[in-house]
């Protein structure tokens, strides 16, 4: 299993990862503002769900990649670098956009909203490059039980998915507000993080196997 260290490390990766505004943040927080904390975590619940999803599916192919194509990890580091290289330019990126500067939502009944969480996620192809790119850099075959450590890790990912963007959703009216009053925190926010995966990206690409 994992070290104790690894799976911090990775714990706050995946927060940087979920803190960088993208299609599941701005639906959440659109659905919270538009219908309430209510209708934003019914939603989450479907967000969670392709989460695990995504999740079983790339552990069993990393874990059988990895183990029968040694150039694999090197492919997947410089995929990785590359992914967190191009979140980095779109936090920063002319004419990116808040994900507090939402659109209205009509009000849909409870197993819609699951559903919408749902297909929000699954058909967000990066979620998928998150898993393929990300998850080999904390995996240690020198451990054992590569399967296990991708799931224990994964599962790391959708917790720290989920209670970040339960507390962003519940408190999106309050941050939307502060926010229209004080713009430069946005851009200082975006910067932050666009410097945080720059930093990780140039690591990962240098990184050795371990």
């Amino acid at each position: 299993m994992p070290h104790a260290t690894t799976i911090i490390a990775f714990a706050l990766v995946a927060f940087g990862m979920v803190v960088t505004p993208g299609p599941n943040m701005l639906y959440l927080v659109s659905r919270s503002i538009a219908q309430g904390t209510r209708a934003a975590m019914i939603s989450l619940v479907g967000v969670a769900t392709a989460l695990l999803i995504y999740m079983v599916a790339a552990a069993l192919g990393i874990t059988a990649l990895l183990l029968a194509i040694p150039l694999a990890y090197d492919a997947l580091r410089i995929a990785g670098a590359l992914y967190l290289l191009w979140m980095a330019w779109n936090a920063i990126r002319p004419g990116g956009r808040s994900p507090f500067q939402v659109r209205d939502l009509p009000a849909d009944g409870p197993r819609k909203l699951y559903v919408m969480g749902l297909l929000t996620c699954l058909l967000n192809p990066k979620v998928a490059v998150l898993y393929l790119s990300l998850l080999p850099q904390f995996i240690d075959p020198k451990l054992g039980h590569v399967l296990g450590q991708s799931l224990l890790l994964g599962a790391t990912q959708i917790a720290v998915s989920v209670a970040t963007n339960g507390t962003i959703a519940a408190s999106a009216g309050s941050i939307a507000r502060l926010l229209a009053r004080k713009p430069a925190f946005m851009t200082v926010q975006r910067w932050l993080m666009a410097t945080v995966l720059g930093g990780l990206a140039v690591r990962m690409a240098f990184e050795t196997r371990k």
